[in-house]
């Protein structure tokens, strides 16, 4: 008899698995499908009906945060995931700097599906990407390949209200949980003089780490903690700082060694 409910446990965790893996293609295709129309269809009549340029972006945006809000429902509605958020009025505000940890492919999806008039810096591939470079180039966001100008551009958007996320690692969390952090969201922070959002995001068990085949689901549904923390000044990290680049470099060290600690 136990054997048996051992057995039926067994193949129901199988076909689990099975689904998911199903649900997460699904999500994915319906992901690239949407990017295209938006490409060929909604952005192009955006340019048509919207003049006036910063108009044009704060729509764009609206509808890539509205978009991304459908995937992350649709994945989850598929059982592919589950979520918590909390601290989210925080992001209610303009002009945020937020940074968060990044153990998962999806977690900028995550952050701009509940992050409104959000600006993110891309990769220069996602601009000419067929499937991502409409929406990219509509919306206004800002290329990681403006070189000197990245730092003022990030500053600039800021300034003009929008809500910046950067993930200060550049690319996902490696498997071992040891976090390299890059100098410029600091940067960003010190000569933009401005506090940042800390975003916590915890991933179990984990999916769509780095290296990791979209196919290649957990044992279990994965579920997403997101945690949007107090402000950080940056003054009381950086106050004994003789010039911006050794500010920099300190506020570099503790955030990595915060996001260590807490996510």
């Amino acid at each position: 008899m136990h054997s048996t409910k051992q057995s039926t446990g067994q193949q129901t965790a199988l076909l689990n698995k099975y689904w998911r893996v199903c649900g997460t293609g699904l999500s994915f295709a319906a992901f690239g499908a949407g990017g295209l129309a938006m490409r060929l269809a909604i952005f192009p009549l955006l340019n048509l009906m919207v003049r006036n340029e910063a108009q044009r972006v704060l729509w764009a945006r609206r509808i890539i945060r509205l978009s991304f809000r459908a995937f992350v429902e649709l994945m989850r509605v598929l059982g592919v995931l589950s979520y918590d958020i909390t601290g989210l009025e925080r992001l209610q505000r303009r002009g945020l700097l937020i940074l968060a940890n990044h153990p998962s492919l999806i977690d900028t999806v995550l952050l701009m599906a509940f992050v409104r008039q959000a600006d993110c810096i891309v990769k220069g591939a996602l601009w000419r990407n067929p499937f991502t470079r409409g929406p990219v180039r509509a919306a206004g966001y800002i290329s990681n390949e403006d070189g000197p100008e990245l730092v003022d551009d990030c500053i600039a958007s800021l300034r003009s209200g929008g809500n910046l996320i950067i993930f200060p690692e550049g690319t996902r969390t490696p498997a071992d949980g040891n976090m390299t952090f890059k100098r410029g969201a600091a940067n960003v922070a010190v000569r933009g003089e401005c506090a940042i959002t800390p975003v916590i995001i915890r991933c179990t068990p984990g999916t769509l780490a780095k290296g990791n085949k979209w196919w290649k689901v957990p044992p279990t549904m994965a579920h997403f903690d997101i945690e949007i923390r107090q402000d950080i000044d940056i003054r009381e990290v950086t106050g004994q700082a003789e010039n911006p680049t050794l500010a920099a470099r300190q506020l570099t060290y503790y955030l990595q060694n915060y996001f260590m600690k807490e996510s």
